[in-house]
């Protein structure tokens, strides 16, 4: 059945609300993509936070422009389905290369990370990079180094004297006055 023109005109002013506010998007393809295998990629992105919708090139296209995802948008051919998030794109990236991984039937055709369109190879290297949150744990850990070494050598002087005075006092090395 045929999608009337107003249902067209909702479509486009639905999805380009939703492009404005997303930072990062990967546009792929699929071929012969079961429902079974559409709700188990879905199910992948739920954790995310990241939303992902099959969509007419031409439909893209117009609700893309305007927004930040907009370079990548632009003359796509072939079967598209996007996947958009305003959170962190390191974990959109890792979730669909685990899915690509498994099924090579989708692929991924470009992306756009905080409004620059990036390629296929570097959606696969923003797959291999921890997310924010491994980021932000190391980067805590790398400044609370030094003051954790500062205070175990500080208490390491006065174990030591400890430790000294008493093995004086068991091999009764100190003589009394």
């Amino acid at each position: 059945m045929a999608v009337t023109r107003a249902k067209k005109v909702a479509q486009v002013e639905k999805l380009g609300g939703e492009l404005k506010h997303a930072s990062s998007m990967i546009v792929a393809t699929y071929s012969k993509l079961t429902v079974t295998q559409d709700f188990e990629l879905r199910k992948a992105l739920r954790p995310t936070g990241a939303k992902y919708r099959v969509v007419k090139n031409t439909l893209a296209e117009r609700a893309g422009k305007g927004t930040k995802v907009e370079g990548a948008l632009k003359n796509l051919q072939g079967v598209t389905s996007i996947a958009y998030t305003e959170g962190d794109p390191v974990a959109l990236a890792k979730a669909l290369a685990k899915y690509a991984k498994e099924h090579p039937e989708f692929s991924f055709k470009a992306g756009v990370v905080e409004g620059r369109v990036i390629t296929v190879k570097e959606i696969e290297s923003l797959a291999t990079m921890p997310s924010k949150s491994e980021l932000y744990s190391k980067l805590l850990f790398l400044l609370n180094a030094p003051a954790q070494r500062l205070v175990t050598a500080m208490n390491a002087v006065g174990r030591n004297l400890a430790v000294v005075i008493d093995q004086g006092v068991q091999e009764k090395k100190f003589k009394e006055a």
